[in-house]
């Protein structure tokens, strides 16, 4: 029985590598400035928009799911400001609650600001998983202590389109939700795994010392997370 075991958790343990390396591959969206949407019904939709490089520039709440006229006519209004003043050219919609209700509405502002300005706005609908994990970790606290949870999961959003890999390395593998069982098998090997994904993920693509965030230097073979650490603060000091 233990031999079976062992044998069916290797056996999980490479699936979760096999979808997890897809995963982290997937090409990023270069060069373009994007809006996070983190969908809603109760609490509204939380909208964040980052630049090129991911910095955030605006974030905002709207309620344009939950069947009021006057809501709605509100969050376009408020929308379409926000995407003429920062030139948005993308929107990253999370596969959340109320996602559909979402893209329905964002196809509608989409059609009016092309009738109205002529410019064209796409869409994307992302995978969310993991992002409210990253959103109240601890690392999510560090790099936006002024947002709450809700909208620092706005802003993975938008950052998962941008670049899949430097947003996912952020959160635990296990997190992401790419196999089964994960609870049940070897924690240590299923980490060590895992990380073995990511560390190769990002070892052949490569990180731009300029712009990477200290999580994905960590996963640079022969960097550890005190010279990840340090890169970055000698770039912030430096330039």
């Amino acid at each position: 029985r233990t031999a079976l075991t062992d044998r069916a958790n290797e056996q999980a343990i490479k699936m979760f590598e096999l979808n997890l390396k897809p995963l982290l591959m997937q090409p990023p969206l270069r060069d373009k400035i994007v809006m996070g949407w983190d969908p809603g019904f109760r609490t509204g939709c939380k909208i964040c928009v980052v630049d090129a490089t991911g910095k955030v520039l605006d974030h905002t709440v709207v309620m344009p799911t939950i069947n009021s006229a006057a809501k709605n006519s509100e969050a376009k209004v408020i929308l379409k400001a926000m995407i003429a003043k920062h030139k948005v050219e993308v929107i990253s919609c999370g596969n959340g609650t109320a996602s559909k209700e979402s893209e329905i509405f964002i196809v509608d502002l989409i059609k009016e600001i092309k009738a109205e300005t002529g410019k064209e706005v796409a869409y994307v609908i992302v995978n969310e998983a993991g992002a409210s994990v990253y959103s109240s970790s601890a690392l999510g606290a560090e790099e936006f202590p002024d947002y709450d949870v809700t909208e620092r999961s706005a802003v993975s959003i938008a950052r998962r389109l941008q670049d899949p890999l430097a947003e996912l390395v952020k959160i635990d593998p296990k997190a992401i939700g790419v196999g089964q069982y994960q609870h049940d098998m070897p924690q240590n090997r299923l980490s060590s795994a895992l990380d073995g994904v990511v560390e190769n993920c990002v070892n052949s693509v490569g990180a731009d010392l300029n712009t990477a965030s200290p999580e994905l230097l960590s996963h640079v073979a022969g960097l550890g997370p005190a010279v990840a650490k340090n890169v970055v603060a000698y770039r912030e000091e430096n330039g």
